[in-house]
């Protein structure tokens, strides 16, 4: 039983490169549905897209984070080809990650980006994804070459136990740690990325996004991680304490007096502090393991890739 594929793009202004992002894919996956996701673009986007063969939705909350809710929420599909309507990710190489995820069982696939024009990948970007991502690897222990990249293969049991709560383009972190903390089975291939065509302008902005980013991944930490988030802001306030302590000791053993008593005091409200800090850590794990678990569980209510057959109640949008 070939599996049902369905290709999403999300657009917001991309009248210049949505027909040749629709054409691409067309030719790549002819059996494939593609879905165009308008994101209250102003130019003829919606128009080129329909008289290109595409199925065209709307999401009227700004924001490709709100997009990929939507997207994620309306489509049933088996295998979900996720890509931008800038024509610059390799639409050709779609069949390859496809047939990846299906051979190996993987949730997702990843195209990472590797780009030889100057114009389609900034230094700017690649640096600041080789920081991110080396923040994410920190965090969370393993992670992917290219964390941002918009060009990923995903199978129905992520998409449709995935809760969206990203906004704009911080979703691309958010899916990767998503995908990272259920320890789901995925994979990443190299592919082109190549440059807009003329007249198609991108909507990234190398530093608000990636402060959206590291907010993000800050935000994500403290809620995957709390015993490791609290805990270290307990260690640094009970080591201010004991550095703070430390004069007042040697004066207490040198004379029995405490002389500098608003210090002490502060030094025993730090410590109470660093305490508190230490078991809301452990409760908030407790809480954390709980909600991991129905995560998990919603994940295995549905088929692996490869296994669409045995799946029941599933239908086509």
């Amino acid at each position: 039983m070939q599996p049902d594929i369905a290709v999403i793009l999300p657009c917001y202004n991309e009248e210049a490169a949505i027909g040749a992002t629709i054409a691409d894919f067309r030719a790549a996956l002819p059996s494939a549905r593609i879905y165009v996701f308008d994101n209250n673009s102003s130019d003829r986007t919606v128009e080129v897209a329909r008289a290109a063969g595409a199925i065209v939705r709307t999401e009227r909350m700004q924001g490709k984070g709100h997009v990929v809710r939507r997207m994620f929420s309306d489509v049933e599909a088996d295998i979900y080809v996720m890509a931008d309507g800038d024509a610059t990710y390799d639409a050709a190489a779609a069949p390859a990650l496809i047939q990846m995820m299906l051979d190996e069982r993987l949730d997702m696939v990843v195209g990472a980006r590797k780009s030889e024009v100057e114009e389609a990948y900034r230094r700017g970007h690649r640096f600041g994804n080789k920081l991110l991502t080396g923040i994410l690897a920190r965090l969370f222990g393993r992670t992917f070459s290219d964390i941002l990249s918009g060009y990923r293969v995903f199978s129905r049991r992520f998409v449709k136990s995935f809760p969206v709560l990203s906004a704009g383009f911080e979703i691309e972190t958010e899916i990767s740690i998503h995908a990272l903390e259920l320890q789901m089975p995925v994979g990443e291939v190299v592919t082109q990325y190549g440059a807009r065509p003329e007249g198609s302008v991108s909507k990234l902005s190398t530093y608000r996004d990636g402060w959206r980013i590291l907010r993000t991944i800050a935000s994500l930490f403290r809620l995957e991680k709390p015993v490791l988030f609290f805990g270290s802001i307990g260690a640094a306030l009970a080591l201010l304490a004991i550095v703070l302590a430390i004069p007042l000791a040697i004066t207490y053993a040198q004379t029995g007096l405490v002389p500098r008593l608003p210090t002490a005091l502060l030094s025993t409200g730090l410590v109470i502090l660093a305490v508190l800090n230490w078991f809301c850590g452990l409760i908030l794990a407790t809480v954390v393991r709980g909600r991991r678990e129905v995560r998990r569980l919603a994940y295995l209510s549905f088929a692996a890739p490869g296994d669409q057959d045995r799946e029941s109640g599933k239908t086509t949008a």
